[in-house]
């Protein structure tokens, strides 16, 4: 399917998952930047449910970008052990905070380029970060908005940085954030990875069941 034709099923895709999921919003539990971007980092092969678990230990303990920039790894490891990859994820959180206290005066960057530069972030956990506390839109492409976004036809790419390019050639720009939610809850609610809830979902009559283009 070319891409006019595609964009002509976009409004009707949008106001079903509106209308399906209208508390979608970022699981994961934040009060600032830092607490949402180092969140982000350790949702990594982790449910948000076990992130928002381990961060208010870790938030009480930690609560600013310079603290943690003067944390032993150790400390940080023992809070979060439970959430998996956790010595990977401690450097990464130590070396995130240092550099954002070295180059940004303890403030969490807010534009793309400068958040991929730290430590265990890609352009998901910036896209995250920009899209829920800064408010500026970004397509998160996880495992669910992957999936949902072959099994719509919207792409029949599996690489996320290709699938989030796509992405923002159909979706209206000023919905991106929103987007990511719905279908994040749509892939956790309905279309699940092994077995998709076809006959009560809601998407069902626009949904091709099969991968229809790039």
């Amino acid at each position: 399917m070319k891409l006019p034709a595609l964009r002509q099923r976009i409004p009707l895709l949008l106001a079903k998952l509106d209308e399906a999921h209208p508390d979608a919003h970022c699981a994961l539990h934040f009060r600032n930047p830092f607490e949402l971007l180092i969140a982000t980092i350790l949702s990594a092969q982790c449910t948000d449910e076990r992130v928002n678990m381990v961060t208010p230990a870790l938030f009480s303990k930690f609560p600013t970008a310079a603290l943690t920039a003067k944390a032993k790894v150790e400390d940080i490891e023992a809070i979060i052990r439970s959430t998996g990859f956790f010595r990977a994820k401690a450097k990464s959180i130590l070396g995130a905070s240092r550099i954002i206290v070295e180059h940004f005066d303890g403030e969490v960057p807010s534009t793309l380029e400068e958040l991929v530069k730290l430590p265990g972030v890609g352009r998901k956990t910036a896209n995250v970060v920009l899209g829920d506390a800064f408010g500026i839109p970004g397509i998160t492409v996880d495992t669910h908005v992957g999936r949902l976004s072959r099994r719509l036809g919207l792409t029949k790419l599996d690489d996320p940085v290709k699938v989030e390019f796509a992405l923002n050639k159909l979706i209206p720009q000023p919905q991106w954030t929103i987007f990511s939610h719905r279908l994040i809850f749509h892939g956790r609610r309905v279309c699940t990875a092994r077995k998709p809830a076809c006959q009560r979902c809601t998407l069902n009559d626009i949904c091709p069941k099969v991968d229809v283009t790039t």
